[in-house]
C-alpha cells in the first residue's frame, strides 16, 4: 500500500482520484487540523502540511508527497522549506499543476515564484490538458504526465434527467469577483445578445458578501454595476450567500449555458461539474478551458475581448440547446476514466518512490 500526503485530501478532485471501488493500492492521509486551529468538517485551508517541521514529525507516516492545492500564500522560501525537509527524509514529491495562472491573484508574479519552486523541484508532474503541458515543457523543460479531471458529481446525479421545459437561460455566476473575473465586460456584450434571442433569459449571479463592509470580498460599486443589469426586462439578478453544494447543482441543472468570465486561469472544476449535468459551457480563450471537455470558446484574456466571438458562441450554445445535442458525461464514461485515472496515480506513486 503506497501512503501518500495529500495537500489536500478532502478536495472533490482528490477524492475522486482513488479508484472507487479502493483497489488501486494508495492510501491518502486525511487532512491534519488546519494551521489556524479552525476545525470544521472538509475544511484544509490553510494546510498544516506546509506548517514548518510537519515533515519532519510526520514523515515516516507518508511514502510520497504529493501538492494540487493550498500554497497561494506560501512564500517561495516557506516552499523551499518544505521541500528540505522531503529531501532530507527521501520522500519524494508529485506536484499536479492545476494552475498556471492563481486566479485568486491580480498580478502572476508569485505564482510564477511558486512554481519554479515547484515544478523544478517534483519527482513527477501531473497536468490536465495538453495545452498546459506543452506550456510547462516550454518553460521549464519537464514534460508532465497529462491525465483529465475526474468527475465532480456522483453517479446518480450524473444519470439524473435534466428538468423539462423552461426557457434557454443563459448564466453568467461572478461569484464573489475574484481577481481574473470581469463580469462587467462580458455582460455589457451579454445582454443584447442574449435578448437577440425570443424568450431567452440572462440569468447573473453574485455573492452576498460583496456588500457586507467587514468582508474579504466587500466591493459594493461592482454589485450596484451587476445589480443595474436587472433594468433590462429578459434579465435576472441574484444576490445570495453561498450556493451548498446540493444548491449549486440545483442552480447548473437549471441554466442552458454558463458563461465563464475570466480574464486569465486554467482549468476549472466548475466546467466539470457543468458536464457532469449537461449544461453547457461558454468559456475564455484564456488558459486551456477547451481543451477540458467539449465547449464554446470566446475571445477573453487580460488584454483581449471579441465581442463577436461571445455572440457566435452564444447563437451555437442555443442551436445546440434546441436541437437537444449539449454535451453530457454518461457515469458509464466517468467511471472508466476515473479508474484509469486511479491506475495512472499508482503508476506515478510508484515510479516516485522507487
Amino acid at each position: 500500500m503506497l501512503r501518500v500526503a495529500s495537500v489536500p485530501a478532502s478536495h472533490v478532485y482528490v477524492r475522486h482520484l482513488a479508484h472507487p471501488g479502493g483497489g488501486d493500492g494508495v492510501r491518502r492521509l486525511p487532512d491534519p487540523d488546519p494551521a489556524d486551529g479552525h476545525v470544521a468538517p472538509g475544511k484544509w485551508w490553510p494546510p498544516a502540511m506546509f506548517e514548518p517541521g510537519w515533515v519532519t514529525e510526520h514523515h515516516r507516516l507518508f511514502d510520497v508527497f504529493h501538492v494540487h492545492f493550498g500554497f497561494d500564500s506560501c512564500s517561495p522560501r516557506v516552499l523551499e522549506s518544505v521541500l528540505r525537509e522531503l529531501d532530507e527524509h527521501d520522500k519524494p514529491l508529485v506536484y499536479t499543476v492545476h494552475d498556471l495562472r492563481n486566479p485568486h491573484h491580480p498580478q502572476r508574479t508569485a505564482h510564477d515564484e511558486q512554481q519554479d519552486v515547484l515544478i523544478t523541484a517534483a519527482h513527477s508532474l501531473i497536468t490536465l490538458t495538453p495545452g498546459a503541458a506543452q506550456h510547462i515543457s516550454d518553460r521549464w523543460q519537464r514534460t508532465p504526465v497529462v491525465l483529465p479531471h475526474p468527475h465532480v458529481l456522483d453517479p446518480a446525479r450524473i444519470e439524473a434527467p435534466r428538468p423539462d421545459g423552461g426557457p434557454f437561460v443563459v448564466a453568467v455566476h461572478a461569484k464573489s469577483l475574484r481577481a481574473n473575473m470581469d463580469p462587467l465586460t462580458v455582460l455589457d456584450a451579454l445582454a443584447p445578445i442574449v435578448g437577440e434571442i425570443p424568450g431567452a433569459v440572462l440569468r447573473i449571479d453574485v455573492h452576498d458578501e460583496i456588500f457586507e463592509p467587514e468582508n474579504h470580498w466587500y466591493a459594493p460599486d461592482l454589485g450596484l454595476a451587476l445589480l443595474r443589469y436587472g433594468d433590462h426586462p429578459h434579465v435576472e439578478v441574484s444576490v445570495h450567500p453561498l450556493f451548498t453544494d446540493d444548491e449549486l447543482w440545483a442552480y447548473l441543472s437549471d441554466v442552458s449555458v454558463s458563461v465563464l468570465a475570466y480574464r486569465f486561469g486554467t482549468h476549472s472544476g466548475w466546467l466539470e461539474a457543468c458536464f457532469d449535468l449537461g449544461t453547457a459551457v461558454i468559456a475564455p480563450s484564456c488558459g486551456f478551458y477547451g481543451e477540458q471537455r467539449p465547449c464554446e470558446v470566446y475571445e477573453l484574456t487580460e488584454t483581449t475581448f471579441d465581442a463577436t466571438s461571445l455572440r457566435d458562441a452564444v447563437h451555437a450554445s442555443h442551436d445546440r440547446w434546441r436541437a437537444g445535442e449539449v454535451p453530457r458525461a454518461t457515469w458509464e464514461q466517468r467511471l472508466a476514466e476515473r479508474v484509469a485515472v486511479a491506475d495512472a496515480h499508482y503508476d506515478v506513486y510508484s515510479a516516485a518512490v522507487a
